[in-house]
Formats: C-alpha cells, structure tokens, sequence
C-alpha cells in the first residue's frame, strides 16, 4: 500500500469508544468540519464514517466471546460492511478488511511502538500527511475513578507528539483526559498551579503559546484567550461543549 494523496492536508475526526466520543456529535451538530471520520471498532455501528480501524483478527469476534459487549455490533459490521476495515489478518467472512500497511508505516516512520488501535490509527493519519487531527472518545483514564484505566494513554500520546513534530495539527475532546485537556487551565502546568497565583497558558493574536499569570489576564479576556477554550470556529459559543481543543 501507498499513502493515500487525497488525505494529504486533510482533517480527520477519529472516534473512539471512551466517553468523550459524545463530544463527536456535539460538535458534528454545531457543523464542525470534518474531511473524514475514522471510527475504531464498534464506534462503526453508531457514528457515519469513512474507514474503520480494527486492529484485532476478525476471528476474535466471529469465534469467541473475546470482545464481549462489542461481539455483537462486530460480527454485523464484519458481515455487511463495505470496508476499508484495517486489520492485521484477512478473512473471508469479511468482505471489507484491508491490510494494514504495518510495515512501510514502521519503516516510514521508523517507529514500532503500537501497543493499540487507536495508536495505529494515528500512525496511519502521520503517515498519510494529514493536516489535522481530532480526537474524540479517546480517554483511558476517567476522572472521579482512580481505580480504573485503559493500556495505551502512552503510546497515544507519544503518537501525538510525533504528529506534532511533523507539523500536524492535533485537537482533543473537552472532556477527555487525553493529554490533560479536561485539567482546569489553572492546573495544567505543575508546581505552578500550586501558587497563589498560577500561570495560565494562551494564545497571543498571531497563535504563539505564551504564559501568563492569571492575575494578568481578567476574566473576559481569559474567556477569549486560553488555548483550551478556543473555538476553532469563532462564530460558536462557549456552551458548544463538542468543540476539541487545541494543543
């Protein structure tokens, strides 16, 4: 497989089963621009979408109880669905998979850290030279539950950084915990949010990243300002709760 050029500067939505993928259709219903939306596993049977990301044998769904609550919504897609379904293993149960192109990612991009799907799924938008990524229902920790967390945050992460550094815009649910965007803005920066007056980061009228004081920033302004308020799309309000935020 070669690079898609159609994906090529493109914005991309990927979806994922965490709680925050209700931000997906708060912001699909406030007219939030999307070129294509990825869905990873059963998000396929709920959400529009224009390729799936299944990284786990067909056969863990179709021959056993493996996926539990996902068993179901799984085999309907793998039996009706058009594709493209990425995958590691063809079958012929299932007429959209298509192989993911694990090995020119990993020696294109001279990485092999891909420890879940929605890792793949970034590698595949780097890959392709997207220009932005949104990330909804993308979480593994949740807050008010310390006890419970989803492997793959790390991978996740260090993903985004590598997007990043190629210049790849990334954005993030509200709600996620994904790179501490759900976080009060007066927490972000450790050490800091301990002061009386804590930093506060923004952007300045050209998009750099500054920091601040919050004493240095008065309430209106910092509305308008803080990077994790921003709307991308100046003409929604605060309350669209849907929008990412940018980092």
């Amino acid at each position: 497989m070669k690079p898609i050029k159609k994906l090529e500067g493109k914005t991309v939505a990927i979806v994922g089963m965490g709680k925050s993928w209700f931000d997906y259709n708060l912001a699909k219903s406030h007219g939030v621009h999307f070129d294509e939306v990825w869905a990873i596993n059963a998000v396929a049977d709920v959400i529009f979408h224009d390729r799936i990301f299944m990284l786990d044998p067909a056969s863990r769904f179709f021959d056993s109880d493996d996926a539990g609550g996902q068993t179901d919504s799984m085999i309907k897609i793998l039996k009706n669905h058009e594709g493209p379904i990425y995958t590691c293993e063809l079958d012929d149960r299932a007429k959209g998979l298509v192989l993911y192109p694990v090995e020119q990612v990993v020696r294109d991009l001279n990485c092999y850290y891909l420890n879940n799907t929605v890792a793949y799924a970034i590698a595949f938008a780097l890959w392709n030279k997207v220009g932005c990524i949104k990330l909804f229902g993308v979480d593994f920790t949740y807050k008010g539950n310390l006890y419970f967390a989803e492997a793959g945050r790390g991978c996740v992460e260090y993903w985004l950084a590598k997007c990043q550094a190629q210049g790849v815009r990334v954005e993030v649910a509200n709600t996620s915990t994904l790179l501490d965007t759900s976080i009060p803005v007066e927490e972000k920066l450790y050490g800091y949010h301990r002061l009386d007056d804590p930093k506060i980061i923004v952007h300045d009228k050209e998009g750099e990243l500054c920091v601040f004081s919050q004493s240095q920033i008065n309430k209106k302004e910092q509305e308008k300002k803080v990077m994790y308020m921003d709307r991308y799309d100046s003409h929604l309000k605060q309350s669209t709760a849907g929008d990412p935020k940018k980092w």
